[in-house]
């Protein structure tokens, strides 16, 4: 199996944001391959890093060795992981990591066919199969729109109703692609394949990323220390919008006292270099 280099998303802009200093402890809570973990341990820092793919951290554990106490754990959870203890940083890395769409196995990948789960944790949950034989056609278009932003989302939703049940990923792309009257050569050589915000909204469905996140952003006030930083990066723009807002209203509640007033962005560079961190947006807070 071909992997894609891992390279971490705005790791420079997420270093700035989180001012790490010896002797400090950070949470990682999606530590995936361990990129922005390995630079904290680099400059000193106690890590604990989440993952809920034991394969991710598996292979970030060969990456960093012992120097990062790693856990198979949903970040939702965190004030109990943590259990009383609190951190001068926390940092979260949202979405898909490159081994889930490498892998045909795993069922993230349009592009490639294989059995339709997407579960970052293979070990629970419902696969993707079983969400969408189970849901209703108004709530797959629902997901659909608000999850993927896809503007044919009745269409897709009306095709996957009609056509379930499904068990691959290549029978549910083609099912998209006929909702979308795009042949599957023309969807292949498409800037963006018709399948793409279907297949996300499907993912963040299964593995109920919305939910996570915002379990998460209630967590923030009790793990972090007094002058503590946390840093997210988003890929979708419902996941930025809860960010926003809750940093915006932990700004006027006196929780935090300082956040980035606009979503940081990659560089050109980065942009070129890593495809993956166009669409990537950052934004940190720093508690009261």
């Amino acid at each position: 199996m071909k992997t894609t280099p891992h390279i971490p998303v705005l790791l420079r802009e997420s270093m700035a944001a989180l001012k790490p200093r010896k002797g400090q402890t950070a949470v990682d809570c999606t530590v995936g391959l361990g990129g922005h973990a390995a630079e904290l341990v680099r400059r000193g820092v106690k890590v604990i890093g989440l993952d809920l793919d034991p394969a991710n951290l598996e292979r970030a554990r060969e990456k960093l060795g012992t120097s990062a106490t790693l856990i198979h754990a949903n970040f939702a959870a965190l004030a109990s992981i943590l259990a009383g203890e609190t951190a001068h940083m926390v940092l979260a890395d949202l979405g898909v990591s490159s081994p889930h769409l490498d892998d045909p196995g795993r069922g993230f990948s349009y592009r490639k066919d294989g059995p339709l789960d997407m579960r970052m944790d293979p070990t629970r949950g419902e696969p993707a199969s079983a969400v969408l034989d189970r849901l209703s056609e108004e709530a797959l278009a629902a997901a659909i729109r608000d999850l993927g932003d896809e503007e044919d989302a009745e269409k897709v939703a009306r095709a996957i109703v009609e056509g379930r049940p499904f068990k691959t990923t290549r029978a549910l792309a083609e099912a998209v692609c006929d909702a979308r009257s795009f042949s599957w050569e023309r969807a292949i050589g498409a800037k963006l394949h018709p399948a793409a915000r279907t297949f996300q909204a499907v993912r963040m469905l299964v593995n109920r990323e919305i939910g996570n996140l915002e379990a998460l952003l209630r967590t923030l006030p009790a793990v972090l220390k007094a002058g503590g930083r946390a840093a997210v990066i988003s890929f979708h723009s419902g996941e930025d919008r809860l960010v926003k807002r809750a940093f915006r209203d932990g700004l006027r509640a006196g929780i935090y006292d300082a956040a980035s007033d606009e979503p940081i962005l990659a560089g050109e560079e980065e942009r070129e270099a890593n495809p993956r961190s166009r669409s990537a947006k950052l934004r940190w807070v720093r508690k009261a």
